[in-house]
């Protein structure tokens, strides 16, 4: 889905469409992995999550991981792995130009997701270079 026209704003599902198409390109083993984390869109974070985090701004936070690292034990009662992404922080991100919506969703994606393997950001920067030249998977 490539979001071209300068209309109305990008919806919620518009926003999860995108991650989702994102996600299925993420290459070998990343993508099984990321098979059980919850992908929740939201149009901001809670205060509570911004007083938690001190962020005082929500227009600050385009995406946050929560949930235990792949590397650790799921253990019982723990609640999912989840990656939030927040609509409007996006937009406003997306505004200030330079990048595609696809292309910002797709690196905050990639940045959350490192949360959860662990990976430095010389991979996470392999990881969107392999994404924008399409030889994912």
């Amino acid at each position: 889905m490539t979001i071209k026209s300068y209309g109305e704003a990008p919806t919620l599902d518009d926003i999860e469409i995108v991650a989702r198409t994102t996600l299925k390109k993420l290459p070998h083993p990343f993508d099984r992995h990321l098979r059980d984390v919850v992908l929740v869109v939201e149009d901001f974070p809670s205060q509570d999550l911004l007083g938690e985090l001190g962020i005082e701004d929500p227009f600050e936070l385009t995406g946050l991981y929560t949930g235990r690292p792949a590397e650790l034990e799921v253990l019982t009662g723990d609640m999912p792995p989840m990656i939030h992404l927040f609509r409007r922080p996006i937009l406003d991100e997306w505004a200030e130009g330079g990048v595609t919506l696809e292309d910002l969703i797709a690196h905050i994606l990639i940045h959350e997701a490192g949360h959860h393997f662990g990976l430095s950001d010389d991979d996470m920067d392999w990881m969107e270079t392999l994404l924008k030249s399409g030889t994912a998977h």
